[in-house]
Parts: C-alpha cells; structure tokens; sequence
C-alpha cells in the first residue's frame, strides 16, 4: 500500500474506473437479452444478494422502480424463511454474487426456478454454479479489488452497480419513460416539484373568485372576501364566460383615493385587461418564472378558450417549493 493517502486514495479511483470502463466492451449478446428479459417482465424485477452485493442489489432496485420498472428488493436469507412468498411466476430475479457461489444465492434458485420465475446472474464467474443455474447470465469479468488485502468487495461492487445502472437506463429508455412519469414517482423530490402540473395546486370551486364584468366593484369587493382562502384576485370575465380581466385586492384600494363612489362602478372600468395567463397543463415552474418575471401575485389559469379554470397564487407555489 502508498504511504501517501492521497496518492493511494487516487489509486482506488482509477483501479475501479478501469474497471468500470472494462464493462463496455462485454456488453452484447447477454446484455441485449437481459434488457429484453426485463422488457417482457409481466410482475416484478426481484432483484437479491448477500452482503455488499446485496446492498448494490437495493440500489439497483430502487432505480429500477424509479424509473417505470417495477421492482423490489429481496433478502436471500430471509426469502428462504418466508418472504420467498413475494416471487411470482411472472417476476425476473436478479441474483448478484461476484463468485457465484454465495451459499444463501444458490440455496434460494431452485426454490425460485419451482416457482416459474426465472432468474437473471450479475456475477463475475461465467462458470459459477450461480451462473451455471441462472436462465441468463451477465458477467462483469475478474476484476481487481481495490483494496490493500484484495478481498473487500469494492470495484466489484462498483461494476455490478454501474451495470445495474446500464441496464434500468436501457429498459428505462426502451419504455420511452417521461420526465412527467419521472415526477409521479418522485412527488417529494426537488424534480418532481419542479415537474408538478399547475392543475395540480391551482385554486378551484369555492376557492377561486370568478366575477361577471358588469358587477360593482362593491359586489366583486364582496366577492373577493368570501372566497375560501381570501385568493385576494378575482377573474372577470365577458357574457360568454371568457376572460376579460383581473382584479385585485390592490386595485380596489388604490381607487379608494376616488371616493367611496368608485364602489357604484362597473369593475370593468378598473380591472387589469388582457392579464397573464396560464394552461392547466403548464409546469408550475413555468407559471413561477411568470409571476416572477412579472411581479404579479396570482395568475389565472385558463383553457383553450381563455375561460377560467382556476386561480395560481404565488403562496401557492411557494408552499410546494417550485418557485
């Protein structure tokens, strides 16, 4: 071992990076027909392993699920005390073992084969018993472990995860799988906030003001107050329900300068004409970057026809941190 540490530290990198780029070339034949394997799954990617690679295993699954591929994470030892109930005839089980000898591993395929499943190697022994029973085997080759002993399982952990990674992004690309989708299962994360719907937060039904033209600013005023949530806006639209403006809070203050008399009026005489607008299908990013970029408070949100849908209020946004 380097004395230096970060000479050694850099050493580490660069053995698991080789082997990492070594993959490339072994990608075929084996490969294509794992991607069409998980292609034609009709249950789940059951994907196990002990150990380290078991851990890996997780990982691989859970980019998987998040991706479009159904997928869960099984724990060899503890399938072969019940949880194997959770593999069906119509799951793909991935079994990760480097030697492909892991006990618990070979222990567990023929109860999975009994069952119908079929089984999908990682390992890096082409001729392990593992691979020997798999229906298809990808192997990752002998590699170096980066590790001053050479047995701790680091750049072979390293290649069955950039692998796993090669094959939920090919399936994921095959699917055609969508930004859109992407947000669905990922409703908590910053891209799926991001990727959220303006249909999704704006304010509808008794929580968005909607106001006919020809009303006083006194009844829209009224209006506007008795709205659940106090949106402090209210759409106004035309005889044909299409929109003609918006009014505000802050337009009926600043015409109070008028008198009292200003109430008497039409509100179409003070509303805010051919206003900002959004679709219900717009992200809510976008509509953000439009108040934004405006300095407007809320923002109607309309069909194809500019009627009204619903009310987007800048709280609103903040409050699902897409801003």
């Amino acid at each position: 071992m380097n004395d230096d540490p970060v000479a050694y530290g850099r050493q580490v990198l660069e053995t698991e990076a080789r082997a990492v780029l070594g993959l490339a070339p072994l990608l075929g034949d084996p490969f294509r027909r794992a991607v069409e394997a998980v292609l034609a799954c009709r249950g789940r990617v059951v994907v196990t392993g002990m150990g380290k690679a078991g851990l890996v295993g997780q990982k691989i699954s859970a980019t998987l699920a998040s991706t479009g591929t159904p997928s869960l994470s099984l724990h060899p030892a503890e399938a072969l005390h019940g949880d194997l109930g959770r593999v069906t005839p119509d799951d793909l089980v991935v079994a990760l073992s480097n030697s492909g000898e892991t006990e618990e591993l070979l222990k567990l395929i023929p109860a999975v084969k009994r069952i119908g499943a079929k089984v999908l190697a990682l390992t890096g022994k082409p001729d392990s018993t593992l691979a020997r029973h798999a229906d298809l085997v990808m192997c990752i080759g002998e590699v170096l472990e980066a590790c001053p002993i050479g047995l701790a399982p680091t750049t072979s952990t390293t290649c069955f995860l950039a692998l796993g990674d090669a094959l939920a992004m090919t399936v994921s690309g095959r699917r055609k799988f969508t930004r859109e989708e992407f947000a669905l299962y990922h409703p908590a994360g910053d891209l799926g906030r991001r990727l959220m719907k303006t249909r999704e937060i704006m304010r509808t039904g008794d929580a968005h003001a909607v106001v006919a033209e020809s009303m006083t600013c006194f009844e829209v005023l009224l209006q506007i107050n008795k709205t659940k949530g106090r949106p402090g806006a209210a759409c106004v639209v035309d005889g044909r329900g299409v929109l003609a403006g918006v009014v505000t809070d802050g337009d009926l203050v600043r015409n109070l300068g008028q008198g009292p008399e200003f109430l008497h009026r039409p509100v179409r005489e003070i509303m805010s004409r051919d206003p900002k607008v959004v679709g219900a299908d717009a992200l809510v990013s976008e509509a953000a970057h439009l108040l934004q970029q405006h300095r407007i408070d809320q923002v109607p949100v309309v069909d194809a026809d500019r009627r009204p849908l619903g009310l987007l209020d800048i709280q609103d946004v903040l409050a699902v941190g897409a801003a």
